[in-house]
């Protein structure tokens, strides 16, 4: 495994990570000419979505060879609406490359993708780009990296000649070249007895250095910084060697089978292809394979590795490698497959979409081929979290922006043949309760049916999601019933009295009866949802909304108009802070009065205003600057029609 490198490129949009992929090949000796991401030609865009629009829209793994090692490269999309492409690819790699461009500089989604590694300890490679162009400043963009990022940073180049088309870079740190001082001090800092030397001014060997400032890389006290023009094929033959020589090899584990699907397409020819990131075990063709998200068992029927968008059989893949395979025709992105623990289970990123749209079909005899192409799409992408409404004939999807609409659309009508129209998205408020109180049920009519229960409803503190529990006994309420009822719970909770999901929220079941002769074993599945709403009715409910954390840097002279802006949007701020004729304002504002704010600040500011933002959590809002939304279906609330619909009486 030690030959193996599992890497990911993470950038904003634009900042050139695509074109950097068909370098990083080509440096390889993997491509004989390079793909250019303006003409549709590029190695990873192969949607041709991506190929019209000049940007990825999906993640794409490729993997390559350099000398003797294998390079899984997984290059994801830049722009935050597909960001759950991105972030189920955070759990398949050993190693990053974060691009910046050295004209933009560090960008609100540079700042995000920064905190997810960080959050995941990735051992990270900064790679600031496109030092050809006009306006591009290194020390600028370092400087950015170093305040707004992370200090701990080591530059091994030097940018010469920037900002034209001449620009190249020299190396610093090499067996060639003498290290400077700085350099070796830096490293040493990261290890006691390479500090005790470097202080006794004791000879140190390149040797030494490199091995140590590997550990540091490895263990995230230290991230190398390169430089390089893709466009001109500057400074990516050395990115090639930084990420084989200081981004890890993965941990190989000969145990039960444990993996992770990280991606998912469909092929014509070889139908649902799993890309999956292999943690432990081994995975041989026609393998009985256990999904444990799914909870079912599927036979393996092909194993590929993907070279330059081909697929190439192979028999197996080991413990630490990635490959795609076929035959899991149940599985969805994110799954987890194999019966050992999933050695990263718990570092999964929680896919949260904000926004949710209903989707019509513009001719009404596509409706079907719709719901189809969704259930496919929900597998590729389960943050979409499809739901289909059968009583309204509505079907609704979340999503993360406008963007996504857009490629969504494209896709519908290119892959599916589909016109699809989406309706103006709609903010994802929760409900939480406002008080303590009680549900009660007696669903004893009309027979055969019975299933009585008293629920105890509290609020419990933001973020703290769903606990329950229940105080009866066995001899009141059998076990199998009990067990029905915490499994409903979770379906119970997903309208609220205001139209929302519930959550926040502690439930006790204190007292019920079932009856020997009467229940049957559904009754209590039908009849909690009844409890449930009923105990939300009594303890009423306030609306939760969501909020982003932001900072925002613009010229000084338009903190103002910036406040005032802020202001409106109910927005909650520290005090400016004032940086090289630039005002900074950090805080946290609602996603409803903000979605527009980003292209309002740039044309403001003439383009030097900019903010990013990420998803903070979800607080209490007032009525009047929330929504409500009436029950979808039939509400448990009318109990004689919730019946006959639970029973497939209607």
């Amino acid at each position: 495994m030690s030959k193996i490198r599992n890497i990911a490129l993470f950038a904003h949009v634009d900042a050139g990570k695509t074109t950097i992929t068909e370098n990083l090949l080509f440096s390889g000796g993997n491509i004989r000419t390079k793909g250019n991401v303006d003409k549709g030609t590029s190695q990873t865009d192969f949607l041709e979505i991506e190929k019209e629009k000049g940007i990825s829209v999906r993640s794409a793994c490729v993997s390559f060879q350099k000398s003797e090692f294998t390079i899984n490269l997984i290059d994801t999309p830049g722009h935050i609406d597909f960001s759950s492409e991105t972030e189920r690819a955070l759990s398949a790699i050993d190693g990053a490359v974060l691009i910046i461009s050295a004209v933009e500089g560090v960008q609100s989604h540079t700042e995000t993708l920064w905190h997810l590694l960080q959050k995941l300890n990735i051992p990270t490679i900064f790679f600031i780009n496109k030092i050809d162009r006009s306006g591009a400043d290194v020390e600028l963009v370092i400087d950015e990296i170093n305040k707004i990022l992370t200090k701990n940073t080591i530059s091994l180049q030097k940018a010469e000649n920037e900002a034209s088309d001449s620009a190249f870079v020299s190396n610093l740190f090499n067996e060639n070249t003498e290290t400077n001082i700085e350099l070796i001090e830096t490293i040493a800092e990261q290890n006691e007895p390479l500090l005790e030397k470097f202080l006794d001014d004791e000879t140190i060997t390149f040797n030494e250095l490199k091995t140590n400032l590997q550990q540091a890389v490895h263990s995230c006290k230290l991230f190398p910084v390169l430089f390089g023009a893709a466009k001109n094929e500057v400074g990516t033959a050395e990115l090639l060697d930084a990420i084989i020589d200081y981004l890890p090899a993965p941990k190989a584990e000969n145990n039960e089978l444990s993996g992770y699907i990280y991606k998912v397409e469909h092929d014509k020819t070889l139908g649902k292809i799993c890309h999956v990131r292999l943690f432990s075990g081994k995975l041989k063709k026609r393998d009985i394979v256990y999904n444990a998200t799914q909870e079912t068992e599927e036979k393996i029927a092909q194993i590929k590795k993907v070279y330059t968008q081909k697929y190439v059989d192979i028999e197996d893949i080991e413990s630490g490698d990635i490959a795609a395979v076929t035959g899991l025709t149940k599985a969805k992105a994110g799954d987890i497959i194999g019966r050992a623990d999933f050695e990263r289970k718990n570092q999964l990123i929680d896919e949260i979409s904000l926004l949710t749209v209903k989707v019509t079909a513009k001719n009404s005899a596509d409706a079907p081929k719709l719901l189809s192409a969704f259930q496919q799409l929900s597998d590729e992408d389960p943050a979409l979290n499809m739901q289909w409404l059968n009583d309204l004939r509505e079907l609704h999807i979340n999503i993360k922006g406008e963007i996504q609409l857009e490629i969504l659309t494209e896709i519908l009508k290119s892959r599916f043949s589909i016109e699809a129209e989406f309706d103006k998205p709609v903010v994802i408020y929760k409900e939480t309760p406002a008080k303590a109180g009680e549900g009660y049920v007696r669903y004893w009519m009309p027979k055969p049916c019975w299933a009585i229960m008293r629920f105890k409803i509290e609020p419990a503190p933001r973020g703290s999601g769903v606990e329950y529990k229940s105080e009866v006994s066995f001899d009141k309420i059998k076990q199998r019933y009990q067990n029905q009822v915490e499994q409903t719970i979770p379906k119970a909770l997903k309208q609220g009295i205001k139209g929302w999901e519930v959550t926040d929220l502690k439930i006790t079941l204190i007292d019920g009866e079932d009856h020997e002769i009467h229940t049957h074993p559904p009754d209590f599945a039908i009849a909690t949802p009844m409890g449930i709403m009923d105990g939300l009715q009594n303890c009423d409910t306030v609306l939760l909304e969501p909020i982003l954390s932001f900072r925002t840097t613009a010229p000084e002279e338009m903190l103002g108009t910036i406040a005032s802006d802020l202001t409106k949007m109910r927005a909650e701020f520290g005090n400016p802070q004032f940086e090289n004729g630039k005002v900074i304002l950090e805080g946290k504002v609602p996603v409803a009065t903000s979605m527009d704010y980003p292209i309002k600040l740039a044309s403001v500011t003439g383009g030097k205003g900019k903010i990013s933002t990420q998803f903070d959590s979800y607080r209490e809002c007032a009525l009047e600057h929330g929504k409500t939304i009436p029950y979808r279906g039939i509400s448990p609330l009318d109990t004689a029609k919730y019946i006959l619909h639970a029973r497939n009486a209607l």
